[in-house]
């Protein structure tokens, strides 16, 4: 299946979702925007920041690189974490999982993932994990879930930075 990015609402959607992974760094950063956007090579003001925080405005690859960077992270784990967000193309991107937040469910659905949820805690420092594509189509074979409803529900697992 392609991503049908003519549509609005997926549009709308991703830049959301990385506007808001985005954010989520620079407070985890505990930094303002006005002093992360005078970090910038660009010399962007912190409106434009605002609106790309925000989903308003769209970030171009460069811009998203930037940006990330300023942030020191790389653009694929933000790219990542923001379609996460977003809850678009799951079945194919990796995902982070909260371990924590995952157990913490009482969901009955999600239930049988808890032993395995105890078992990777053990190869996790903070608790967060990076699933494949390959691992989250075993969890689900495991578990009698189609692949893309264990994409959604490991992504709502997301971490807090």
């Amino acid at each position: 299946m392609v991503l049908n990015t003519q549509d609005k609402e997926t549009a709308e959607a991703i830049a959301c979702g990385i506007g808001e992974e985005l954010r989520h760094r620079r407070d985890a950063e505990g930094v303002s925007r006005a002093k992360f956007v005078k970090r910038l090579p660009s010399g962007i003001g912190d409106r434009t920041l605002l609106a790309y925080e925000h989903g308003v405005r769209q970030l171009t690859v460069v811009r998203l690189i930037e940006l990330s960077e300023g942030l020191k992270v790389g653009a694929p784990i933000v790219l990542g974490q923001g379609l996460q967000r977003a809850q678009v193309t799951l079945q194919h991107i990796p995902l982070r999982v909260d371990l924590c937040q995952l157990l913490e469910t009482t969901n009955a659905r999600i239930r049988p993932l808890h032993q395995w949820a105890k078992n990777r805690m053990n190869d996790s420092e903070n608790g967060v994990v990076e699933v494949l594509p390959p691992g989250v189509r075993e969890l689900a074979a495991s578990v009698g879930f189609p692949h893309h409803d264990m994409a959604s529900h490991l992504a709502r697992f997301i971490p807090v930075s």
